[in-house]
């Protein structure tokens, strides 16, 4: 492990990764219903300053994958093995998160599958692909810049929760007592 990464154009960066998971994430959106993937992505409970506090982790996402276009992967690495599976792991979570998401009646919350485990299991999913790929650098200043992602992104979390509870209501309160937000923790 190295302080900051490699730069380097090519074929074989941590940009691979990255692209396998949006194309599995879009495949999964394109087949689900349309009223599925406007629940996915809708905002209309959100307060102005809801959405503005959540453009800080899209902003630390979009340089991520920017740098992962000129970061290789490093096979050679002992940390390789384990941020593969680390990757692996977190888009298993995503696909499984997703489907149960699909599952859920819309005038329900989503609470089957992971989401038993944490209410938030795309995006904890979501962090550990970034995580795992990013242990595939062996630079600890990419690794931080996931870490602050993860820490910022904890306002649009709290945001997502505000608004199923205004949308839900009661069922979603009883949700939010009984399931931590991020696995292990409350």
């Amino acid at each position: 492990m190295t302080l900051f990464p490699i730069f380097r154009l090519g074929l074989w960066n941590l940009w691979l990764p990255t692209l396998g998971f949006y194309l599995i994430f879009g495949l999964l959106l394109w087949i689900f219903p349309l009223e599925v993937v406007r629940r996915l992505y809708d905002r209309s409970y959100w307060t102005p300053e809801q959405h503005r506090r959540s453009r800080l982790p899209k902003l630390l996402g979009l340089v991520m994958l920017i740098l992962e276009i000129f970061i290789p992967i490093r096979p050679g690495l002992s940390s390789f093995w384990p941020g593969l599976g680390i990757y692996l792991l977190g888009l298993i979570g995503v696909v499984w998160a997703l489907i149960t998401y699909r599952l859920t009646p819309l005038d329900q919350p989503v609470t089957a599958g992971l989401y038993r485990v944490s209410r938030n299991p795309q995006w904890v999913s979501l962090v550990w692909i970034f995580f795992g790929t990013t242990i595939l650098s062996g630079s600890w200043f990419v690794i931080g810049l996931v870490i602050l992602m993860a820490a910022v992104g904890h306002y649009r979390i709290l945001a997502e929760e505000n608004a199923c509870l205004i949308q839900y209501g009661d069922s979603y309160q009883t949700y939010l007592n009984q399931v931590p937000r991020y696995f292990l923790f409350f």
